[in-house]
């Protein structure tokens, strides 16, 4: 085995660890701003919230799952919010499991499952919201844009 052989399994591990270490994070992070109520969920209220006030979005989550990857007009939703979001300096992130992310933002009042392709963490611009969790997850965001990962995926932790 070559040194480079070994180093490119050290870097796979390292970056296997860093994506379950922001997954943990992903969820904490919800968790958190569901008990504060900083949470959009749903691409159109979304949409809403970054047009009227794009300063006190915090982060963004787009999810996915096979059975969505050919609805084009969820695609044409994901790609304008990831360029909105690129154009405001909000951290934008993937989930490939919409019903554990579902599941993390529950259900709305009715008992319905809420739309969870697109989920914003919000935070008050006049006293913004601190939480470690988001400082994580975006030098996550950081460190992967820096290898030219501009929306990393995340993998949320197994229940």
């Amino acid at each position: 085995m070559t040194l480079e052989e070994i180093r490119g399994q050290d870097n796979t591990m390292e970056s296997a660890n860093r994506v379950q270490s922001a997954g943990a994070s992903l969820e904490e992070l919800l968790v958190a701003a569901k008990k504060q109520d900083y949470l959009t969920v749903g691409v159109y209220e979304s949409a809403k919230i970054m047009n009227v006030d794009p300063d006190c979005v915090a982060f963004c989550v787009l999810a996915t799952d096979e059975e969505y990857e050919c609805d084009i007009a969820l695609q044409i939703h994901f790609t304008l919010i990831q360029a909105f979001c690129f154009d405001n300096d909000i951290n934008v992130v993937r989930v490939n499991d919409i019903e554990r992310l579902a599941d993390l933002v529950s259900t709305d009042e009715t008992g319905e499952p809420k739309d969870a392709h697109c989920i914003l963490v919000t935070s008050p611009s006049a006293n913004p919201w601190k939480d470690p969790a988001l400082d994580k997850l975006g030098l996550f965001c950081e460190e992967s844009r820096s290898v030219y990962d501009w929306v990393p995926t995340i993998t949320l932790p197994e229940r």
